[in-house]
């Protein structure tokens, strides 16, 4: 399709719910929920950078680029609009964001979203069960300006408020395998500990 394709992973949650601290760190089988996300998501893409605010050496060991927000309290558009300025300045088409809490997304999502892209025209969502994941979404380079005036008028706001609420999305499905949502993403540790029985079953 000749479009070149930035990964983002989106590590902006605190892992409240979970004791505080960064949520990408914790661990499942023995690994950072980061390091399954990278894994994923680098054959995907042509190149690979973490979009987190903070001490950037706490993440050291993963070896990649760690990029802070451009802009700060609006919200996780924020990471969006990070990447594809980052995107951006090195002639990448679009961004491929993925959260860095959810370890079992499609090997293939990338791909089928940028063949649903129209030439990296439009924004591309997966959905599964019904229910899009714009944190997955596959966002044209070319929509940066028109995101930052976006977020200079509203003010913090939500990926799908964007992505769907000022634009008209292209939605791919994916399918649930059994009760696994491939977008599944962890909140508490109930959700770890069903991850961990998971990535068992997956193995």
């Amino acid at each position: 399709m000749g479009e070149r394709i930035a990964g983002v992973i989106l590590a902006g949650g605190r892992a409240t719910r979970m004791g505080g601290g960064d949520k990408c760190l914790r661990l499942l089988g023995g690994k950072p929920l980061l390091a399954h996300v990278a894994a994923r998501l680098a054959p995907q893409v042509d190149a690979l950078i973490l979009n987190a605010n903070g001490t950037p050496e706490r993440f050291a060991a993963f070896a990649l680029d760690v990029v802070p927000d451009i802009l700060h309290g609006v919200g996780p558009l924020a990471g969006v609009l990070t990447g594809m300025r980052w995107a951006e300045e090195r002639g990448f088409s679009g961004i491929a964001t993925a959260a860095a809490d959810s370890p079992f997304f499609p090997r293939d999502l990338v791909f089928r979203l940028q063949a649903a892209s129209d030439g990296m025209r439009r924004i591309v969502l997966p959905r599964s069960g019904g229910h899009p994941h714009p944190t997955f979404a596959l966002w044209p380079v070319a929509l940066a300006n028109d995101l930052e005036g976006f977020l200079d008028v509203e003010g913090p706001s939500s990926m799908r408020a964007f992505a769907g609420g000022r634009h008209e999305p292209q939605m791919v499905d994916f399918a649930i395998d059994g009760d696994i949502d491939p977008f599944f993403n962890i909140n508490t540790q109930d959700d770890l500990r069903r991850a961990q029985r998971l990535a068992e079953t997956l193995r």
